[in-house]
């Protein structure tokens, strides 16, 4: 008996672990950078985190393509943190997320492994495959930008990135596809 439980509880482990939406790599647009001591202070803070696997800066244009580990729990908020602790502003992120068959519903939203994600230009559509998608969300673009966006968006989540879904209080990312 401990054999078969100890068998499901594998199985169940790999189904998860496989059917994981994975962000493999993004560019991370950094506003406020003046100097290569700027972008080395930025690129130490960002290896700082356990799921990135590189960050390589590209100071002719304040980028920074940042690519993840396979299979890691990716968290755009700690990215946008490590930005802001070295002292600077996330300008944009686009990123390319990996989706197996998600479904968009009629509001443009999908929860994926416990992330939420609200597209403002994609409803009643199904992703499949390697989708570019930037982050709209307060802080991931300028305030100009964001200010914009809120005037368009029909969504109480997008001013505080917090919505209920399913009961629950939890962080909604607003995203447009590229």
């Amino acid at each position: 008996m401990k054999t078969i439980k100890l068998f499901s509880i594998i199985m169940l482990f790999f189904a998860v672990t496989a059917s994981a939406q994975q962000i493999s790599t993004a560019d991370l647009q950094v506003t406020g950078l003046t100097c290569s001591m700027c972008s080395n202070a930025t690129q130490k803070s960002l290896e700082t985190l356990g799921f990135i696997n590189s960050v390589k800066p590209d100071l002719n244009k304040n980028i920074f393509v940042l690519t993840f580990k396979k299979g890691a729990d990716i968290n755009l908020d700690l990215v946008r943190k490590k930005v802001q602790d070295a002292g600077f502003s996330v300008g944009g992120l686009t990123a390319d997320f990996n989706f197996d068959q998600v479904k968009v519903d009629d509001k443009g939203q999908a929860i994926v492994n416990g992330n939420v994600y609200r597209f403002v230009n994609a409803k009643n559509k199904t992703l499949n495959g390697t989708v570019k998608a930037s982050v709209i969300d307060k802080n991931f673009i300028s305030g100009a930008a964001f200010k914009k966006q809120a005037a368009s968006i029909n969504s109480d989540a997008y001013a505080s990135g917090t919505g209920v879904v399913n009961g629950k209080k939890t962080r909604v990312y607003h995203l447009v596809l590229s």
